[in-house]
């Protein structure tokens, strides 16, 4: 069975063609980029004129024809309403002109079992951190359960608006992680944990305020966000009695981030996994390969029923597949 899917939740529209048994056979995405951010209708008039595109040179390179396409899966949410309506629009037309089932995916459990397709995890705790979103995930009595999430704004989303207000080119978490290498003070920030929950906007003002070098400020953002996040993982490990954390999203890309919760786990006596870095970052043989499995026990749905989910929640889901 050949399945294609699109992605197409925020910067980033895409076409992958993967199998029934997990075979990637193409995984081709664009991002849309501005030094400001994200506008969404700016992004989804982006995604609009790459789609056709993009759905070519997946099936080309996946060496496929529309007549061995069995199922089309795309991004049903969450995420920014059109770009997801973008991603919607050509999934419904692929679905009706191939005459095939449609499946909508939720794209935060999509990260989670791509992890668990790309590595060794098979039960973990998800350690979700990208530009808009936040979240502590674990699979317990038939959901994907959110044990901690961000109260305001996502990880990525932060350092995009403390980079721009510094100068950096977006996205510009790879920019503060190469500036924290040479940080040599660790600045205090407001260390924001909320039982299970993080917050991030205060600490963002707050290093705003700061008249240090923009090093120190860069290192002393991550040691203070990525404790946290190490905090919330490890009681969320420790609370389920699982003894293995998936990482997933694009910050979780950072070295630092990895160092951190690699020590941790390994001082619990559990196991870290992250996929390759393609895989980490919003891509839609994520969305391909959790519609497949959402397929292959039962899920589908009509075009006519097809709507998108900007606030798409994690624990919204039955997960019949496990």
């Amino acid at each position: 069975m050949k399945v294609i899917g699109i992605e197409g939740t925020a910067h980033t529209i895409g076409v992958s063609v993967v199998s029934s048994d997990g075979e990637v056979f193409s995984n081709i995405f664009k991002t849309y980029k501005e030094k400001e951010g994200i506008h969404p209708r700016e992004a989804a008039n982006h995604h609009a004129s790459e789609i056709v595109p993009l759905l070519k040179r997946a099936m080309e390179e996946a060496g496929v024809k529309g007549e061995e396409i069995d199922l089309v899966a795309f991004s049903q949410g969450p995420g920014l309403g059109p770009c997801l309506r973008t991603a919607a629009t050509a999934a419904r037309s692929l679905s009706l002109s191939l005459e095939v089932p449609l499946v909508g995916v939720n794209h935060c459990i999509a990260h989670l079992e791509i992890g668990r397709l790309r590595t060794e995890a098979e039960n973990p705790v998800l350690l979700y951190v990208s530009g808009g979103n936040t979240q502590v995930i674990a699979f317990k009595k038939g959901r994907y359960r959110v044990f901690g999430e961000t109260l305001d704004i996502g990880l990525g989303n932060m350092l995009d608006k403390f980079g721009r207000e510094k100068g950096m080119s977006f996205p510009a978490g790879p920019v503060i992680e190469e500036k924290a290498k040479e940080g040599e003070e660790l600045v205090e920030l407001p260390y924001s944990v909320k039982g299970m929950d993080v917050e991030f906007s205060g600490i963002m003002t707050s290093a705003l305020n700061k008249e240090v070098l923009v090093e120190d400020l860069c290192y002393s953002l991550q040691e203070t966000t990525f404790a946290m996040l190490t905090e919330v993982t490890e009681r969320a490990l420790a609370h389920t009695r699982k003894d293995e954390v998936l990482l997933g999203g694009g910050v979780v890309q950072n070295k630092r981030l990895q160092e951190m919760i690699a020590k941790m786990t390994e001082e619990r006596g559990a196991s870290y996994h992250v996929p390759e870095a393609e895989f980490c970052v919003d891509n839609p043989a994520m969305i391909a390969w959790t519609g497949y499995l959402m397929y292959d026990s039962g899920i589908s749905i009509p075009v006519e029923e097809s709507n998108i989910k900007q606030k798409f929640r994690t624990d919204e889901v039955e997960v019949t597949w496990r």
